[in-house]
């Protein structure tokens, strides 16, 4: 925590106190810049597949990405699970998407759940758990972690990707054991609502204000000139190593195009979601011909932050105040969210980063970029 409030560093106080005193450490416990736990746990081999994790935070929802079950159960049933090694947990009905087709240009894992709960409407998943099949397998860890993380606003009692292939295999560049067997749907799996989602149907997208299912295809909402005092990349949701390189591939291919800095009067501001994802981003990526992706994000006028939720839910020094707007990577746009009387618009890194150069929410394509997978794609 870094808002600087008595009330958080007395929590912090206390949670230390606690940690001390039942002789937990790391990685069971995290120091205050160590990262947000989403991606911290999973970096660190406490989130598998197979696993059950109830967590106190809705955003437990993204575990489901790495082949494991996490739901958002509130800290009062938590403090119960801790207190007697049991919760209450009613099965919710199952939802499966089956993710099938080719992703367009610019498309990422935060584009195809901002379509999803477009689709989706009012209604979202209806508290049902959500099982995603990658048919193609052509979908990341990070394009699946942003799915899954967002089901917290699709209602959804989890999202979960069974492992596969691309599961297992990034559990090993990590030198991650893992405990369980492959657990995967049986023949005879019965699904609620069984639906097909073609990928070749999703285009780079924004949502307005104020719910993230209010979303709108970025070059339509170019057009519309909307500008803002805040472009935020970062997050739980869009956080991680391959999240920033995305935008710092576009930053560095805008030089180009005659883009070098962001627009005047902008803010452009980098939350890694973890520690060690702020480590990394400062070492030299050969993508970026040997700059380091914080390199290029400072280069462009940006400025690297702690790894923290901050202005995610309107906390901090870089929170909205009133009459402020952001175009942010961040899950959720809902009234005040990101400070009181701020407004909040959602999109990928990719649209961020362009947005921060126009100076208006923009598509790559308003920049003046041109899709090219052997340049872009991460």
């Amino acid at each position: 925590m870094f808002t600087g409030k008595e009330s958080d560093d007395r929590q912090t106080a206390i949670s230390r106190e606690f940690a001390r005193r039942h002789d937990i450490r790391a990685p069971w416990w995290a120091e205050p810049g160590d990262g947000i736990f989403h991606f911290f746990f999973p970096e660190q081999g406490l989130v598998v597949p197979g696993a059950f994790i109830p967590g106190a935070d809705s955003h437990s929802r993204a575990y489901g990405a790495y082949g494991a079950i996490g739901m958002g159960v509130g800290s009062t049933t938590l403090g119960f699970g801790w207190s007697t090694g049991s919760i209450y947990f009613t099965l919710a009905k199952q939802r499966r998407v089956v993710l099938d087709g080719t992703l367009n240009p610019w498309v990422n894992g935060k584009d195809i759940v901002l379509e999803l709960l477009r689709r989706w409407g009012a209604a979202q998943s209806a508290g049902m758990g959500v099982e995603f099949v990658d048919a193609a397998k052509q979908l990341p860890i990070p394009f699946r972690n942003t799915i899954c993380n967002m089901m917290a606003e699709a209602e959804a009692q989890n999202g979960l990707f069974a492992q596969d292939d691309i599961t297992t295999a990034w559990f090993a560049e990590r030198g991650i054991e893992l405990p369980y067997p492959v657990i995967g749907p049986g023949a005879d799996a019965v699904y609620a609502v069984d639906e097909a989602f073609d990928l070749g149907e999703v285009v780079p997208m924004v949502a307005k204000p104020f719910s993230p299912g209010n979303a709108f295809p970025a070059d339509e909402v170019a057009k519309e000139r909307i500008v803002f005092d805040k472009a935020m990349i970062g997050s739980c949701t869009n956080g991680g190593y391959e999240d920033l390189l995305g935008a710092a591939l576009l930053l560095k291919a805008a030089r180009g195009a005659g883009l070098d800095r962001i627009a005047a009067g902008r803010e452009f501001l980098i939350f890694p979601g973890s520690g060690l994802v702020k480590k990394q981003i400062e070492q030299p990526d050969r993508r970026l011909g040997g700059d380091s992706i914080a390199d290029v994000f400072r280069a462009a006028g940006g400025e690297v932050r702690d790894s923290w939720c901050g202005p995610c839910f309107g906390q901090g020094p870089d929170a909205l105040t009133a009459g402020q707007r952001a175009i942010t990577t961040f899950n959720r746009n809902w009234q005040n969210r990101m400070g009181l009387g701020g407004e909040g618009y959602l999109a990928s890194p990719q649209v961020v980063a362009a947005s921060a150069l126009a100076g208006y929410i923009a598509s790559p394509a308003e920049i003046g970029l041109t899709w090219d997978p052997s340049v872009f794609a991460v």
